[in-house]
């Protein structure tokens, strides 16, 4: 059994569940978004690759929860109104894949679904970024209106997207959040998103293993590997500018979620190039058009003045005139 899961198709596993786990305590997003691609890229089935990616991030979404419940970041009635809406969603979910034929037909239904996916959660995080740059940033009050009927049509299409592809429970759900309310806090937002992703992928996870079960060469390392990578990610979210990874993050599953549709190798190459060099630049604009700054540095243990919100003059007891 430990000889089965010591090789090399195990240990690239390894390695890339610690880099999407730190993504995930980091962002609140990418889990399956990253790691569902990463495991059909080494060659694993689709539908093993979203049953076993299910299974390992009810463990590793826990983690970075856990460290956002213990600084106090989760909104709970938020949480009960998103679960509401997305588990019975996201268990239906391993039931549609097997409903749509064969296992050849399953195998191509779950590839062009999260295919088409990771390009929708590529346009969600350019939207997450957008929607940063725009809006002021929330005071987290705890008096903030809930609104129950768009969060729960939330989870249920959040929950149901995941219940297929394992895609959606940190990316399309986040955004949506952000959409809805604005003015809580996105470390808040992030704590929240993680908590009530558990009981949303145990259930697509408990439908995937009734139908598909799991494979332990596979599990073994998603899980030895994301839950230290999602602890990491989690304990370092104040410190490191996430907009730079998430940047980085719209591009990839842009470029991966074209390629799972079939998308020619050469147009893809070019796609990716014109992201590369005109992406800044676009972005440099749409910058400087709502008042921030092209470029700036960002300081060890300091935010950026540009990303706190546009620059304000200060007052005269700023500028030392008590």
């Amino acid at each position: 059994m430990l000889a089965d899961l010591l090789t090399a198709d195990s240990l690239g596993i390894l390695t890339v569940s610690a880099l999407v786990g730190v993504v995930i305590g980091l962002t609140g997003m990418g889990g399956g978004a990253l790691m569902t691609p990463g495991l059909i890229f080494l060659g694993v089935p689709p539908t093993a690759a979203v049953a076993n990616d299910l299974v390992a991030a009810v463990l590793n979404k826990s983690v970075g929860a856990a460290v956002h419940w213990r600084r106090g970041s989760p909104d709970l009635r938020l949480t009960v109104w998103l679960i509401v809406g997305s588990v019975p969603f996201a268990l239906a979910g391993a039931f549609i894949v097997n409903a749509s034929g064969g296992d050849t037909e399953q195998q191509s239904f779950v590839r062009v679904a999260i295919g088409s996916a990771l390009v929708l959660a590529s346009l969600t995080y350019v939207a997450r970024l957008l929607v940063h740059l725009v809006r002021r940033t929330g005071d987290g009050s705890p008096n903030a209106g809930i609104r129950p009927l768009p969060t729960v049509l939330v989870g249920a299409v959040g929950g149901l997207l995941v219940g297929i592809t394992s895609v959606g429970s940190g990316s399309l759900i986040m955004v949506a959040l952000l959409l809805l309310y604005p003015r809580m806090r996105a470390n808040r937002l992030v704590g929240t998103d993680l908590l009530q992703a558990i009981p949303l992928v145990c259930a697509a996870a408990v439908g995937h293993v009734i139908i598909t079960g799991v494979d332990w060469a596979i599990l073994v390392p998603l899980i030895l590997g994301g839950t230290p990578g999602t602890y990491l990610g989690a304990r370092l979210a104040s410190r490191v500018p996430q907009s730079v990874v998430r940047r980085g993050i719209a591009i990839v599953l842009s470029l991966t979620g074209l390629t799972m549709l079939g998308v020619p190798p050469m147009a893809v190459a070019v796609i990716g190039a014109g992201m590369v060099l005109l992406g800044p630049v676009i972005w440099g604009a749409i910058r400087q058009a709502c008042g921030r700054t092209v470029f700036w540095p960002v300081l060890p243990g300091r935010r950026a003045a540009s990303d706190a919100g546009p620059v304000r003059k200060p007052s005269p007891a700023q500028r030392g005139g008590r």
